[in-house]
């Protein structure tokens, strides 16, 4: 069936993950963080995610604001900064604010003036989607703002995939599932959507049972895939 549906996930799909400590290192009052930031900002991803795969696998779900905290907090020793308080409410703030990359707008835009859904399925709680939504001003070009929390588990339970069927009633096959994680990607894809793995760093597939059906470098092709 052709695709009525578009789907992107949230945190390093359509919002940069790194623009919190890339925007703190600039600024003079957390110059302690100016060489080291990019470390920095993996960390507190990669811990965000591990959580968040911990706490699905053993049923200790909490929202993605704690696990995001937590993982910062991780980071922030890590890379020997834990003392620095005023650095840690920055870079926390600045979550809140992540802008969009530079194709998501004008990508959104054509999606919707072709008559398509869209919309975004994340770990993020509602608050901290619709934060991120309305910094980037994209707010008139998506359709629902779909959140693990209805479910009470993270990616890449199939529960939170059936969201998506829920929200719009539509056929698995009929959904392009968008994300910049290749896991995701590839549990989409066993879960029956078409995917594009948007994989912005190079990285290698995921040794998973399933792999996305499309790898792009950004979001410039997703319409093309959508058929627009």
């Amino acid at each position: 069936m052709p695709i009525t549906t578009c789907i992107f996930d949230a945190y390093g799909t359509l919002f940069d993950v790194a623009a919190a400590a890339r925007q703190a290192a600039s600024e003079p009052d957390f110059s302690a963080i100016k060489d080291d930031w990019l470390a920095l900002a993996e960390h507190w991803r990669l811990k965000q995610l591990q959580y968040s795969w911990l706490r699905a696998i053993t049923g200790a779900h909490c929202d993605f604001w704690q696990v995001t905290q937590e993982g910062l907090d991780w980071a922030l020793e890590k890379t020997g900064h834990a003392g620095d308080g005023a650095l840690r409410e920055r870079l926390l703030q600045l979550y809140w604010e992540l802008g969009a990359y530079v194709e998501v707008p004008a990508m959104l835009q054509t999606l919707k003036n072709a008559g398509l859904n869209t919309g975004i399925l994340s770990n993020g709680s509602p608050s901290m989607l619709r934060g991120a939504v309305d910094s980037a001003g994209i707010d008139g070009v998506l359709d629902a703002l779909l959140s693990v929390e209805s479910v009470g588990i993270f990616k890449p339970d199939a529960r939170v995939y059936d969201l998506v069927g829920e929200a719009f009633g539509c056929a698995k096959d009929e959904v392009l599932f968008v994300s910049s994680n290749g896991w995701d990607a590839g549990a989409a894809t066993g879960y029956g959507f078409t995917t594009a793995w948007v994989n912005r760093s190079g990285d290698p597939v995921d040794r998973l049972p399933w792999t996305p059906a499309h790898m792009l470098t950004d979001l410039t092709g997703i319409p093309a895939l959508a058929g627009v």
